[in-house]
């Protein structure tokens, strides 16, 4: 399938960035609207105002600059749990920990797109799954709070952590992408981000029956 050619009034508007920022900006936001596999790295460069040549020395691939954009994603969502983290229980910090993620993809369309429909998809050029580093490390702070929880008592006793940790960012996951979904489709997805929030605020609770306090989640 040939290029759709590429939204030149989004270069223009960009602020004056590197051209590895550029080629990220720009792959993005053509990922998001032609799709992962109608999109190359020519029209990316093209739209960049760089060279393919100079894409594939930041990034290696078409699927290395993907892996790029998920991990610069990931660590929005990480700023964004470290602005929101504190006091509280493990289950208060679990619950604004997942809200932070929810608000970084809704004020990120493009990435919201890609992290809910792109993330997990197997590609034509590799059969393996990929799997963003930003995504383990987040992970990973949710597995020591319900490690945390389970520790002082707070998950119900026989359930796997890391089937609880599936759950959770699943669920999570879910409620953004079926937003996405349902503006291309006939699935009704009529909630907002209070809804997701207060979902959040009960699914958490369920795994050990304690009651979290609602918490305001900070934003940048």
């Amino acid at each position: 399938m040939p290029d759709i050619m590429p939204d030149t009034a989004v270069v223009r508007s960009m602020p004056p960035v590197s051209s590895h920022d550029r080629i990220l900006l720009s792959a993005k936001h053509l990922f998001a609207r032609n799709g992962y596999e109608n999109t190359s790295t020519v029209a990316i460069a093209r739209e960049a105002g760089t060279s393919e040549s100079q894409l594939m020395k930041h990034f290696g691939s078409k699927q290395g600059l993907l892996a790029a954009i998920f991990d610069r994603g990931w660590a929005g969502v990480m700023e964004r749990v470290q602005a929101t983290q504190g006091t509280g229980t493990p289950a208060d910090r679990l619950v604004r920990m997942l809200e932070a993620m929810v608000v970084e993809l809704e004020n990120d369309s493009d990435l919201k797109e890609l992290m809910t429909l792109e993330s997990r998809r197997v590609r034509k050029d590799n059969r393996d799954v990929l799997v963003s580093q930003g995504l383990c490390q987040f992970a990973s702070v949710v597995d020591g709070l319900l490690a945390e929880m389970q520790r002082q008592g707070q998950i119900r006793p026989g359930l796997k952590l890391d089937a609880v940790r599936a759950a959770l960012l699943g669920a999570t996951e879910g409620l953004v992408r079926d937003r996405v979904v349902a503006q291309r489709s006939e699935l009704r997805a009529d909630y907002a981000f209070d809804d997701i929030k207060r979902l959040l605020e009960m699914l958490v609770p369920a795994i050990g029956g304690e009651t979290v306090q609602p918490l305001k989640v900070v934003s940048r």
